[in-house]
């Protein structure tokens, strides 16, 4: 996703989120991962490594001594098949891709179809589906980078945020989950009251440390019915843009683009300096296949896998 332009609370149009100015960025290096659609499987998994059925799989390992993204070549670098499809109340694109057998590292050939939506209600729903030959693992997200006032309009501290999370997901130095839901109450982790993202991100706490602030899978409460449910608001801190995400997965990642360094010039020639944008990842855990505590991310032949996320605007 290049580009995604939100009116403010006085009508004026903007886009929020960051991007690469052309094509090239896209295509030589882009580990930041803007606008990614990422798979096979989101987030990290430890030393590239898993056992399914018996047999220990081997993954491409792109972030020191893990697995990050989808590997090397992720979703983000293939070649998609889309269409264009209208209807009477959204416009949207469909994407299909199918992952060979062994690609980074991965087994069975997965079948993926994802479509993006522009729907009315002023809502971007992403739905992904997929199927498989062989037992795989599976987890898909979008790596959309947020600024709700503006795409390099400065940084994201002022920005206030809701998770509607009770638990989170400690990690190690590596950013590995350790296996606990450590409740956020009492910590810099409590976002179930709206809060600025910048008013403890410099706390004293190892998980802030081990981060450089907060890269975090959030163990989001589920409503009744079959979702997707509220998991998130955020609103920017001038504009009045406000984002709620609902999804029917069981995390999400809240990434405060903590790497963001300045050394990459975006759209329009702005600078992207540290914390100039979030991202709110939608996902199974972290590191699943090595966690059996987890939602288990497991996809075998005959199983549909299907999940839904929407992220609707407003302004105010």
């Amino acid at each position: 996703m290049v580009a995604l332009h939100v009116p403010d609370r006085h009508g004026r149009i903007e886009d929020v989120v960051l991007g690469h100015p052309d094509l090239d960025g896209y295509l030589k290096d882009n580990r930041p991962y803007l606008g990614a659609l990422i798979g096979r499987y989101g987030n990290r998994i430890a030393r590239g490594r898993f056992a399914l059925d018996g047999r220990v799989f081997t993954l491409v390992c792109n972030n020191g001594e893990n697995h990050l993204h989808g590997g090397a070549k992720g979703f983000d670098q293939a070649m998609w098949t889309g269409k264009p499809i209208a209807g009477s109340d959204r416009a949207a694109l469909e994407l299909l891709y199918l992952s060979r057998d062994g690609e980074e590292g991965y087994p069975g050939n997965l079948a993926v179809e994802v479509t993006y939506a522009l729907t009315d209600d002023n809502s971007l729903q992403i739905d992904y589906h997929a199927t498989t030959d062989r037992a795989t693992v599976c987890n898909l997200t979008h790596h959309g980078y947020f600024n709700l006032d503006g795409a390099g309009q400065g940084d994201v501290l002022g920005h206030r945020l809701f998770i509607d999370a009770d638990y989170f997901t400690p990690v190690d130095r590596g950013l590995i989950p350790t296996g606990e839901l450590r409740s956020v109450k009492g910590t810099p982790f409590d976002f179930t009251q709206s809060r600025t993202i910048g008013e403890r991100i410099g706390a004293d706490d190892e998980q802030l440390r081990f981060a450089g602030g907060y890269d975090h899978n959030f163990v989001l409460k589920r409503g009744d019915g079959p979702g997707p449910w509220l998991a998130a608001r955020v609103q920017g801190a001038s504009s009045g843009r406000t984002m709620e995400i609902f999804t029917t997965e069981p995390g999400l990642q809240f990434y405060s683009g903590n790497f963001l360094d300045g050394t990459l010039t975006g759209k329009g020639g702005r600078v992207y300096a540290r914390r100039f944008g979030l991202c709110l990842e939608t996902q199974h855990y972290p590191d699943s296949p090595n966690q059996p505590r987890f939602p288990s991310t497991i996809l075998r032949p005959g199983q549909d896998y299907r999940t839904t996320t929407r992220y609707r605007f407003s302004a105010g």
